[in-house]
C-alpha cells in the first residue's frame, strides 16, 4: 500500500500535469502553423488569380483540350509515328548525353566539395563554412537560370546546358556526398596518416573505399534527374530534344504528330534509365538483385 501510495504522490502528479501541458502546447502549436500554412496557400492563391486577370477558373474547365487536340492529330498520323521516332532519336541521344557528362562532372568536383566541407577530413578546417556556402549557391541557382546567361555569352547549344547542369549537379551532390563522409571510419584515415600519407592518399585510400556505393548511388539518381533537366533547357535553346518539342509545339497544329513522337521518347528513356539506375542502386547499397 506504501508502495503504491508513493506512486500516485504529488510529485508523479506533478510530472503527469506537466507532461498534458506540454501536449497540449505542442497541439495548440501545430494548429497555429496549420492555420498559418492554409491563410498563406488561400491568399497566395487569390493573388496569382488576380494577376492572372481573373482567368483560372475559366481557363482550367479547358485543360484538357490541347492534349486531346495533339491525341487527335498523332492518332490520324499514326502511319507516321515509326518515322518521327527515328528523326528524333539523336537528339534524345544528345540530351542522354548532356546529362551524362555534366553528372560526371558535377559528380567529380561535388566529391572534392565534399571532402573539403567535412569536420574531421577538411584539408583546412578553418575554410568548411566557405565551402559549405559555396555549395549552397551553386544548390540555389536553378539551372534554367545559369542556362540562360551562358547562352548569351557563348550562343546557343549543349555546352551551356552541360555548364548549367553540372554547376549545380556539384552543389546538391556535394552536399549528399559530405553527409554520407561524416559516416566514415577515421581509423583508416589515422593509420594512412601515421605513415606519412598526403590528405589526397588518405582521401582517396581511407574514405573513398567505404563511401564509394553511396557515391554511386546518389550519382546514379541525380543522373535521372539531370536528364529531364536537359529536356527542359532544350526549351530555352541549349539543344537536344527539348529544342526539338519546343519547335514541334509552336508550330501549332500539323505538327502535334511530332510533338506526340517526342513525348513518347522522352518517357520511354526516362522509363529506362529510372529501371536501370533502381537496379544499380540497389545491387550497391544491398548487395542484391533489384
Amino acid at each position: 500500500m506504501a508502495e503504491l501510495s508513493a506512486s500516485t504522490g504529488p510529485g508523479v502528479m506533478d510530472t503527469r500535469a506537466q507532461y498534458m501541458a506540454m501536449i497540449r502546447r505542442k497541439r495548440m502549436y501545430g494548429g497555429l502553423m496549420l492555420s498559418i500554412f492554409t491563410l498563406l496557400m488561400v491568399s497566395g492563391f487569390i493573388l496569382a488569380d488576380e494577376r492572372n486577370a481573373g482567368g483560372f477558373w475559366d481557363g482550367i474547365l479547358n485543360i484538357f483540350d490541347f492534349p486531346s487536340e495533339v491525341v487527335s492529330e498523332a492518332w490520324a498520323k499514326i502511319d507516321l509515328l515509326p518515322g518521327h521516332l527515328v528523326t528524333f532519336f539523336p537528339a534524345l541521344v544528345e540530351t542522354i548525353n548532356i546529362a551524362a557528362v555534366s553528372s560526371l562532372l558535377g559528380a567529380a568536383v561535388g566529391m572534392v566539395l565534399s571532402l573539403l566541407s567535412t569536420r574531421g577530413l577538411a584539408r583546412f578546417p578553418r575554410l568548411i563554412p566557405l565551402f559549405r556556402r559555396i555549395m549552397d549557391i551553386m544548390r540555389a541557382i536553378p539551372e534554367i537560370v545559369i542556362a540562360l546567361v551562358l547562352i548569351f555569352i557563348l550562343g546557343g547549344g549543349p555546352v551551356p546546358a552541360m555548364i548549367a547542369i553540372a554547376f549545380h549537379t556539384a552543389g546538391a551532390l556535394g552536399k549528399l556526398f559530405s553527409e554520407v563522409n561524416e559516416n566514415a571510419d577515421l581509423k583508416p584515415v589515422e593509420g594512412l596518416q601515421s605513415v606519412g600519407a598526403s590528405w589526397t592518399q588518405r582521401m582517396w585510400l581511407g574514405v573513398i573505399p567505404q563511401v564509394a556505393p553511396n557515391y554511386l548511388s546518389y550519382a546514379l539518381l541525380r543522373f535521372e534527374i539531370n536528364i529531364r533537366a536537359s529536356a527542359i533547357l532544350g526549351f530555352v535553346g541549349a539543344g537536344g530534344i527539348g529544342y526539338e518539342l519546343k519547335n514541334a509545339m509552336s508550330w501549332g497544329q500539323g505538327k502535334f504528330d511530332e510533338a506526340a513522337a517526342i513525348f513518347i521518347l522522352l518517357f520511354l528513356s526516362i522509363v529506362f534509365f529510372d529501371q536501370l539506375s533502381s537496379h544499380f542502386r540497389n545491387r550497391l547499397t544491398s548487395g542484391g538483385p533489384a
